[in-house]
C-alpha cells in the first residue's frame, strides 16, 4: 500500500476560526505542532484575512512563526478570501498551498468574500499566476457544492461547469465543500465519479460537514467514490461561520482514520502524537 495513497488534510483552522473565545497564540502553536508529527499530508492551520471577519485567525502570522517545521513532511496550507491575503500569504515560504472559497451560490460569494462569482474567478486567475511566481499550489474550494439555504440556483450540472472553468483556468487541485452539511450519500456518488472521471488529472477532493450520525455514511460514500483527498477536523469540531448559527460540523478525523483502518488502508500516521492532540485539544474547545 502506498504511503501516499490518501491525502488527508486535518483542518484545525475551520475548527478554531468560529471559536468566540480568542485562543491564545501559544496554545494554538502547541495544538498545531502535535499535529504537525502525526503525518498528515496537510495542515490547514490558518488565514489571511480580515481580522474583522475571523477575528480568531488574526495572529496567523505569528502562529506560522512558532511552527516547527523541521521535523515533519507536512505541508501547510492556509486560506485567502482575496488579492490582499494571496499576497500576505505568498511572502510566507513555509506555506505551499493557497486555499481559495469559490462559491456556487452568488449570495454566499457575497456573504462569505464580499466579491461576486466573476469577481472571484478573476482573484483565482491572479492568485494561480501569483502561486507559480511563488512557488505555491492553489487548492479551490467549490463552496456550496452540494446545495444551498439561500434560493440560489443548484444542480449537478452547475457543479461540474464550474469545474470545468477553474480547470480551464489552470487549477490543479478542486475540494467540493459541502459548507452547511446538506451533502448526502446519494449526492456524493452523483456528483464524484463524474468530476473525478471528467478530470482525471485534477486532484479532486472532499471537504463535507455533518451531524454526527450522518459522517460515517458520507465517509464511505466519498471513499466508494474513489475519492483520495480528504478534509476533517478532530472531533468533527468547526464550521463556517459566514455561512450560518447552527451550522453542523467538519467531518471527525478520527472516524476517517477508523474507516481507513478498517478498510485496511496503510495510513502511517503516529497515534500516540494524535491522543496527545486530542487531549490538549480540550483545552482550545
Amino acid at each position: 500500500m502506498s504511503q501516499n495513497k490518501f491525502k488527508l488534510v486535518e483542518c484545525p483552522r475551520d475548527a478554531m476560526q468560529g471559536l468566540h473565545d480568542f485562543v491564545p497564540t501559544k496554545l494554538k502553536s502547541e495544538y498545531l505542532n502535535l499535529l504537525l508529527q502525526v503525518g498528515f499530508d496537510t495542515l490547514d492551520f490558518g488565514s489571511f484575512v480580515s481580522p474583522k471577519a475571523i477575528p480568531q485567525m488574526a495572529d496567523t502570522a505569528e502562529v506560522l512563526a512558532n511552527l516547527d517545521l523541521s521535523n515533519t513532511s507536512t505541508k501547510l496550507l492556509a486560506i485567502v478570501a482575496n488579492l490582499r491575503g494571496v499576497e500576505e500569504a505568498i511572502k510566507h515560504a513555509q506555506i505551499s498551498y493557497l486555499g481559495f472559497p469559490f462559491s456556487i451560490s452568488e449570495t454566499f460569494q457575497q456573504r462569505n468574500t464580499n466579491s461576486s462569482i466573476n469577481q472571484s474567478l478573476t482573484t483565482v486567475e491572479e492568485m494561480l499566476s501569483l502561486c507559480d511566481k511563488s512557488n505555491k499550489k492553489a487548492v479551490i474550494y467549490l463552496s456550496m457544492g452540494f446545495g444551498n439555504p439561500y434560493g440560489d440556483e443548484w444542480n449537478y450540472e452547475i457543479v461540474e461547469k464550474w469545474a470545468d472553468v477553474l480547470v480551464g483556468k489552470g487549477v490543479e487541485i478542486i475540494s467540493l465543500a459541502d459548507t452547511v452539511g446538506i451533502s448526502t450519500p446519494e449526492k456524493i456518488k452523483a456528483i464524484l465519479p463524474k468530476l473525478i472521471s471528467k478530470f482525471s488529472n485534477t486532484e479532486i477532493g472532499i471537504h463535507l460537514h455533518s451531524t454526527p450520525t450522518e459522517r460515517f455514511e458520507k465517509i464511505e460514500a466519498a471513499y466508494d467514490c474513489g475519492v483520495k483527498r480528504i478534509d476533517s477536523a478532530l472531533k468533527g469540531f468547526g464550521g463556517c461561520p459566514m455561512a450560518a448559527d447552527d451550522l453542523t460540523g467538519n467531518i471527525a478525523t478520527e472516524e476517517v482514520i477508523s474507516f481507513l483502518n478498517s478498510k485496511g488502508e496503510g495510513l502511517n500516521l503516529n497515534m500516540d502524537k494524535w491522543n496527545e492532540a486530542m487531549i490538549l485539544s480540550s483545552k482550545i474547545f
